[in-house]
């Protein structure tokens, strides 16, 4: 790059893409941002640009391309319509805590506020749902906000930016030069903090950590499971952050998230002293609000989250602590084994529950969903990627399957439907070798489904599960239990899904017996190509040992 050489906005924007490590992009091209699209066929050998079908698709794909990778996810969208159209993903990467960053093509400068053609306010539209929301107005500007824009989605609590271009912004002459990539930043505990929690914990007689939030990696799930190994504490994750802790060790007694067994919402009920550990303890992993009352739970409650403005927004921690997950965890490391802990039966019993809950059970029906996922558990690798989109097919996968390594889940908290396809283009784009399956129901598959295409234009080779019921499942379940016998809505009508996968260019098989499944995943495994595998179940069927007709309704 010559210095003080004239460059479009489009272009100091491309190549301030590349300062801070961008590889991949999603979008939906626009023509509100030609100046922008022209500055990355500058870095085609660079940058990926993923084409999506739909702005909801990019700014998912974008979301799930920033969990398995823990760097920004890059999304590009048209104004108007195309901007709405992606605040699905930012709406989820919000209450997931995903750093991404959405950048908007605005109308020109001189329409604004006239109500042109697709014209939105983007401050006001966006600032429920993202860290910050800002317009470039300069070109001179770019490099100040774009670095902004990285450093703010990534520290602390992460989460989503916007940024709207306008279009002709995009397209005045600077001479701005790029600057350097910000670094992340992330608080540490104090050692007073770490001091008392240490101190609390020996006199505590039935100690559950809950592990969940952001911010996490490998090294400091290494860490954090050295001292749990070392104390014998059980380990609860939060809703849909099962891959934060291994499944298979001893110390795991469950997840909580919907349907959880009596016994594991008893546990957190009567434990005494609790380590919520990154998770923000939401609505479904207290159980609406209820295993830790609000605003002071009855346990002791010794809160560590990156985000500052989390700690203390629903709960009063005993002990707050506002950290990164590898900085709590470095100061774990300094600790010394608990001397005989008085919690090692309690452990034990809650370890053995949790086993028993995730073997297979009886289902309605000749496909058993417990005994496939029973048959993944042990196929798959460590490092394989199973994603789960939303609805009440979630609950098998989360039941009986057991997920090892970080980034071996890929899921959204928001419970919006449609991510699981988008989220497996992601995975695939980041991690070729691994197998990626996407479990979907028949209701959350035809929210994006279409995305399916990406896997054929990209040479990709995922598998996805439709689980096929005819039904929102979800909604109906709570239809039968709050107003039985007036049904209406939640039975709906699907396209022939095998036939559909074809005509995108997808192998694709439908099963509708437990037994013929295993040979045909094994195929999907090795399969140079996409693979869709629909499985029938029972329309009645809503969840394990949840059947219309016999226990709901």
């Amino acid at each position: 790059m010559v210095l003080n050489n004239k460059r479009i906005g489009g272009h100091v924007l491309a190549d301030q893409l590349v300062v801070n490590g961008v590889d991949t992009i999603f979008c939906v091209p626009g023509e509100s941002y030609l100046g922008l699209l022209d500055g990355l066929y500058n870095h085609k050998d660079k940058i990926k640009l993923i084409t999506t079908r739909h702005e909801s698709g990019a700014s998912n794909m974008a979301d799930a391309y920033a969990k398995i990778t823990n760097k920004p996810g890059i999304c590009l969208v048209s104004r108007g319509p195309g901007a709405t159209n992606a605040a699905n993903g930012i709406h989820t990467a919000h209450q997931d805590s995903t750093p991404l960053i959405l950048f908007i093509g605005q109308v020109s400068r001189d329409e604004r506020e006239r109500e042109a053609q697709q014209e939105i306010d983007y401050k006001e539209m966006f600032k429920p749902m993202a860290k910050y929301v800002a317009e470039i107005n300069d070109a001179d500007r770019i490099p100040e906000f774009v670095n902004k824009a990285f450093h703010i989605c990534q520290s602390g609590r992460p989460g989503p930016v916007v940024l709207s271009l306008p279009e002709d912004m995009l397209i005045d002459e600077t001479t701005v030069n790029t600057t350097p990539a910000p670094r992340v930043i992330q608080a540490s505990p104090s050692k007073s903090d770490i001091e008392d929690f240490y101190k609390k914990l020996n006199e505590a007689q039935k100690p559950i950590i809950i592990v969940g939030g952001n911010t996490w990696s490998q090294d400091a799930i290494n860490k954090v499971t050295k001292f749990v190994n070392d104390n014998s504490i059980p380990v609860l994750t939060s809703y849909r952050a099962q891959d934060r802790f291994d499944n298979r060790n001893e110390n795991y007694i469950g997840h909580s998230s919907y349907a959880i067994p009596p016994e594991t919402k008893k546990r957190i009920e009567e434990s005494d002293f609790i380590l919520a550990l990154g998770a923000r303890l939401g609505e479904v992993t207290t159980q609406g609000y209820s295993t830790l009352k609000v605003p002071k739970p009855d346990q002791f409650l010794v809160h560590v989250h990156p985000g500052i403005e989390e700690l203390g927004s629903v709960y009063y921690p005993d002990i707050a602590i506002n950290s990164g997950m590898l900085e709590f965890a470095n100061a774990l490391s300094g600790l010394p084994k608990i001397a005989k802990p008085k919690w090692l039966e309690w452990t034990k019993s809650a370890r053995e529950e949790y086993m028993r809950f995730i073997q297979p059970t009886p289902m309605k029906g000749d496909l058993n969903l417990s005994e496939i996922l029973g048959y993944l558990n042990e196929t798959l690798a460590d490092d394989d990627i199973v994603i789960v989109g939303s609805g009440n097919n979630s609950q098998w996968v989360h039941r009986y399957y057991q997920y090892r390594n970080l980034g071996s889940q890929l899921v959204t908290t928001g419970g919006s439907m449609g991510y699981a396809v988008p989220a497996a283009i992601a995975a695939k784009l980041v991690h070729p070798k691994r197998t990626v399956v996407s479990f979907n129901g028949d209701g959350c598959f035809m929210m994006l489904g279409q995305e399916i295409i990406n896997a054929v234009e990209n040479d990709l080779n995922p598998i996805f599960i439709i689980i096929n019921n005819q039904k929102l499942g979800t909604i109906r379940m709570h239809q039968e239990r709050k107003f039985p016998k007036r049904v209406i809505g939640t039975n709906i009508m699907n396209p022939d899904f095998v036939a559909l996968a074809k005509s995108y260019g997808l192998d694709s098989f439908k099963i509708t017996k437990t037994e013929d499944f295993n040979e045909i995943f094994e195929k999907a495994k090795s399969n140079p190509k996409a693979t869709l595998i629909e499985l029938i179940i029972e329309p009645n069927v809503l969840g394990p040992s949840l059947e219309i007709g016999k226990n709901i309704g």
